[in-house]
């Protein structure tokens, strides 16, 4: 079979379809490429090109924390930074102390794995993990003396704090837009589901729906708290879509998309009336939020354990491969290992495939580019932003593009210090993808994680125990409402990851049976009891809505 041919049975297979970009991909995009370019073109006037990959590299914090209110972001992106310039100081402190390869791979892959799994366990967000790996095992194997350390720390944080300040700044225009994306997502999601009609794909539109409420719901509790008045409007459009999601057939999509619409604008946010009593869901979400239960970070973290037991030994063992072939540059295939982790053995064998892929065509547009980024300095730093910008845009949905534009611009930055030979580079990159993705997929089947059954073991426990919880309400004659939107949210909640953790486990292999009807009975009780308490609370909120009546009162 050609290889045009393999490609297009790939494509064909979805692997490689083309996604929709995210609604925002234009803001980590843009944050990324001010927060790059002022280091860059500084280093580049200062004639210091050499230190750029320093700022550059706390500048890359830009990437993460967009989906997040700035009352929660400021803090999260601070912990991003600061991660991102802790591991560039251990990096650089440990190739200031040894130059011996084998020590550097396996100092790479252990923070590697660290890495995975903090990022795991705080679900801090796409990019995850890999940056923090690129920047870490890239500064391993650069030339440093103890006395330097200091100064490109200082550079790094320097970058961080500009990324900070850039991520940041959006807010003194448009403060609640991460809510009312937020919101948005969810009232189109829901629109989406309520407008399907075949069994197969209503399933799959449903848990969709289901997650984006959920993901609203997260986002709401972090919005200012001052801005009182905004916050009670999205939090009605919030229980409008979760309304919609108990009860499709009195929902209107129509109704909901336009809602939609308006809150992606600029302009005031649409009013509509409770699904609940007024102040019934304010009082619910602040008893959710202050019973946040911090147990369940630790309970994440050891349920994630084997995922960065598989990342810090696929990494070591790609990288000794590289070393064993004498490749060159080993933290490239480490690199590519850590990319391949995802959540499941399934979705690993398709990243490695995206991955491949991706940095084949990416090795090509070096070779087109290279030549007109060798004319200058400026080029050269004009067509890593270029690059840096694009790869920032398509992150998300379209993995394998944005790996396109990532190869070249992770090329391009190692010709900073000084221009090398292109043919090396191409052939090396090749070489260290093929090994990293090779050797990752082994580590990927060779360490399984059969705790995936665990963690469906914990989410079908938390579902039923708040189901019974939530049951025990309803049956009650006048139950208490802060108590009862309070059980019902934590039953969505435990819905939503019981289906997560479902799909997750249904992806590894050599797994232990799966309670497969137990899952399905307890999503469908879960589900008509949520449908129960909203149809309990309606009489009331219809009494709300003057002037609405029938479908329009619930849409």
């Amino acid at each position: 079979m050609s290889t045009s041919a393999a490609l297009r049975r790939v494509a064909h297979a979805g692997v490689l379809r083309c996604a929709r970009p995210s609604d925002i991909w234009f803001k980590p995009a843009l944050s990324v490429l001010a927060a790059t370019a002022l280091p860059a073109l500084s280093m580049l006037v200062l004639g210091r090109l050499d230190l750029a990959m320093y700022p550059i590299a706390g500048a890359m914090s830009a990437l993460y924390c967009h989906h997040r209110p700035y009352a929660a972001r400021y803090r999260a992106l601070a912990w991003v930074v600061l991660g991102m310039v802790g591991g560039l100081a251990v990096a650089l402190l440990t190739a200031a102390l040894t130059t011996n390869a084998a020590v550097l791979v396996g100092v790479g892959a252990l923070m590697a794995a660290l890495q995975k799994a903090v990022c795991d366990a705080t679900r801090i967000g796409p990019p995850s993990s890999v940056v923090l790996t690129f920047i870490s095992s890239t500064a391993l194997f650069l030339p440093q003396t103890p006395a330097q350390v200091p100064g490109h720390i200082g550079l790094a944080l320097l970058g961080g704090v500009w990324a900070w300040l850039v991520c940041m700044a959006p807010g003194l225009l448009r403060p609640h837009g991460p809510e009312r994306r937020a919101t948005a997502h969810a009232l189109d999601t829901v629109a989406a589901y309520v407008a399907v009609s075949t069994a197969e794909v209503q399933v799959k539109a449903h848990a969709a729906a289901a997650a984006a409420v959920q993901a609203a719901w997260q986002c709401l509790p972090a919005a200012d708290a001052r801005s009182d008045l905004t916050r009670r409007s999205l939090i009605r459009l919030v229980a409008r879509a979760e309304a919609a999601v108990t009860a499709p057939g009195d929902a209107d999509p129509e109704r909901l998309q336009a809602w939609a619409r308006n809150l992606r604008g600029s302009g005031p946010i649409p009013y509509v009336g409770h699904p609940v009593p007024e102040g019934e869901e304010l009082l619910g979400l602040d008893a959710e939020t202050t019973a946040s239960p911090r147990a369940a970070w630790w309970s994440r973290h050891n349920l994630l354990a084997p995922l960065a037991m598989r990342t810090g030994i696929g990494c070591a063992l790609a990288g000794y491969a590289s070393l064993a072939l004498g490749i060159g540059r080993p933290y490239w295939a480490l690199v590519t290992a850590a990319s391949l982790y995802q959540a499941n053995l399934t979705l690993t064998r398709r990243r490695a495939v995206e991955r491949v892929v991706g940095n084949l065509i990416g090795v090509l547009a070096f070779a087109a580019i290279v030549p007109l980024a060798h004319l200058h300095p400026a080029a050269l730093v004009l067509c890593f932003l270029a690059f840096c910008f694009a790869a920032a845009a398509l992150i998300g949905p379209n993995y394998w593009l944005h790996t396109v534009c990532v190869t070249p611009m992770a090329l391009l930055i190692t010709e900073f210090a000084r221009t090398q030979d292109s043919v090396q580079l191409i052939s090396g990159r090749i070489m260290d993808t093929l090994v990293g993705t090779l050797v990752g997929l082994v580590a990927a089947i060779a360490v399984t994680n059969r705790r995936a059954g665990d963690r469906l073991e914990h989410a079908l426990t938390a579902v039923e125990h708040a189901h019974a919880h939530t049951a025990a309400l309803v049956a009650e004659p006048d139950p208490v409402p802060s108590a009862l939107n309070a059980s019902r949210r934590r039953l969505g909640a435990a819905l939503v990851e019981l289906r997560a953790s479902a799909d997750t486990a249904a992806g590894e292999w050599w797994q232990r049976a799966l309670p497969s009807d137990r899952v399905v009975h307890a999503e469908q009780s879960g589900h008509q009891t949520l449908a129960e308490v909203l149809r309990r609370q309606r009489p009331a909120s219809l009494n709300q809505d003057a002037g609405t009546t029938g479908r329009d009162a619930w849409a």
